[in-house]
């Protein structure tokens, strides 16, 4: 059987890139697959070319993780794109998402878009706020999608594998995606009242922008609530920095309990303090 890798999941419709000769089919699961499991965008799957257009799904890889909106599978990298402006930088909403991407088992990076708007003060808060990340431990890059400043590197550093862009309304994420691809999906202007964009994602599609290299789009997220996904007493797990520390008894909150190193660490400034806020808001 030929493997193929599901790019486009829109109600009935299924699209599948197939590897071995770069085409896109129609794909129509066999009854045994739609018995067995759903299919999404991200999954890898298994057949035999039916016609020019068809290719009939006999299996479906098992999938090493699944994101719940959009429904994407086998998602390698999660590109959280955020602003320092229009929208106004929300380190909160940045921090949920990091940690949630983390208890998926993705790869959560960041990327900080329409540099372009910065003057030099912002700019200057802008590396505050990178050097605060990179400290944590993430990937942080910086872009303009209105002038493609940074997008070439991105480009080089999703290289591979499967990539999701996510983040508030309003940052981008879409224009992104056009410079990454060339494609226009429909944006419509940020609102001025609300400072948030709209755009609308029906179904979910992956594009791909280098050989075996593809990308999609997921809707905005206005608010993330972290312990949806996971306990309370899990959340200190995907806090990256949190991890180089040991502190005196296993199961420490960070909270109240007596020679915590992560609190040590916070007061001397190894921890920035912006995050261990909102680690405290998350769990309480």
């Amino acid at each position: 059987m030929k493997e193929g890798l599901v790019i486009d999941r829109e109600a009935q419709m299924i699209g599948v890139y197939l590897f071995e000769n770069k085409k896109v089919y129609r794909g129509i699961p066999r009854k045994k697959v739609l018995k067995k499991t759903k299919i999404y965008a991200g999954d890898y799957v298994y057949g035999n070319v039916v016609d020019t257009g068809t290719f009939a799904i006999e299996d479906v890889k098992e999938r090493k993780n699944f994101l719940v909106r959009p429904p994407v599978a086998n998602v390698d990298r999660v590109v959280v794109v955020t602003t320092l402006k229009k929208p106004e930088f929300d380190n909160f909403l940045l921090d949920s998402l990091l940690i949630v991407y983390e208890y998926f088992k993705t790869d959560p990076v960041i990327v900080f878009n329409k540099i372009d708007l910065l003057d030099d003060v912002e700019k200057k808060e802008l590396e505050r706020w990178i050097n605060i990340y990179k400290d944590a431990g993430y990937d942080v890059s910086s872009v303009s999608a209105e002038t493609g400043e940074g997008i070439d590197s991105l480009k080089d550093f999703l290289e591979g594998g499967i990539s999701i862009l996510a983040g508030a309304s309003g940052v981008g994420k879409s224009s992104i995606l056009s410079k990454l691809v060339g494609v226009n999906l429909e944006v419509r202007e940020i609102s001025e009242k609300t400072k948030r964009g709209r755009h609308t994602t029906t179904g979910v599609r992956l594009y791909m922008f280098q050989e075996n290299s593809f990308v999609g789009d997921t809707p905005g997220f206005s608010s993330v609530d972290a312990l949806y996904f996971m306990d309370k007493k899990d959340v200190k797990n995907y806090f990256r920095e949190f991890l180089r520390y040991r502190c005196k008894f296993p199961n420490c909150t960070h909270t109240d309990e007596p020679e915590c190193a992560v609190k040590e660490a916070v007061e001397k400034g190894e921890i920035s303090k912006k995050r261990y806020n909102s680690y405290l808001k998350i769990i309480f």
